[in-house]
Order: C-alpha cells, then structure tokens, then sequence
C-alpha cells in the first residue's frame, strides 16, 4: 500500500496589501468623472498599501492632495472601512458604506442657479 502525501492545510491569510475593488473604483471614478467636467479636479493618484488604499485627488498635480479617500479593513467593525480625509488631516466622514461617505464630496455639485 502507497502512503498518501498529507493534504496541504489552507489557512485565510490577511491579503499582502489592500486595493479597491470594481464596484468601490466605479463609485469613486464616476464621482471623479463629474468633478473634473465641473473644472473642480484634475489629477488623481491611487496607493494599494499593506493596512490601507487610497485615492487621492488633486486640484493640481504638482500640488498636496486636496481630498482623500481611504479604505481600511481593519477599522471595519470600529469606525467604518471607508473614510474621505480633506488636505489638513481632518476625517470629514467615515462609515461603512462608499456611497454614503462620498456623499460629502457630492456637495460640491450641488450649485445655486442665479
């Protein structure tokens, strides 16, 4: 009788770094798209780390990012995966949902009509 080789054991690894997926990118850019037909953006960047991703987004490219947009795993259950940053370090919104937290940036759409 042939000895069978133990079956390797898979165990869930944390991913070596974190990016955004599809849908989380297709919320993001469309938002984006709108804000530079207004004139507002103008450059982006994106950061897949090890514990965060970010989007960034510049007014111009050689300048400090004036938005950004965060996604952190391990706050999931704490503050909220998702959180938009403006340039001086200040949360401006977190939670769970992408939508909800890009809403903040949404206002600047919203125009008076004179």
């Amino acid at each position: 009788m042939t000895a069978q080789p133990p079956i390797p054991i898979v165990t869930a690894q944390a991913p070596e770094q974190v990016a955004f997926d599809r849908f989380e990118l297709g919320q993001i850019l469309t938002l984006y798209g709108r804000m530079v037909a207004m004139g507002e953006w103008r450059d982006y960047g994106i950061s897949h780390l090890r514990e965060v991703a970010v989007f960034s987004i510049f007014r111009r490219t050689a300048e400090n990012p004036i938005y950004r947009i965060e996604k952190r795993p391990k706050l999931r259950n704490k503050q909220g995966l998702y959180a938009v940053i403006g340039m001086d370090g200040q949360v401006l919104k977190r939670g769970q949902d992408l939508r909800a937290v890009l809403r903040v940036l949404e206002r600047k759409l919203i125009r008076a009509v004179d």
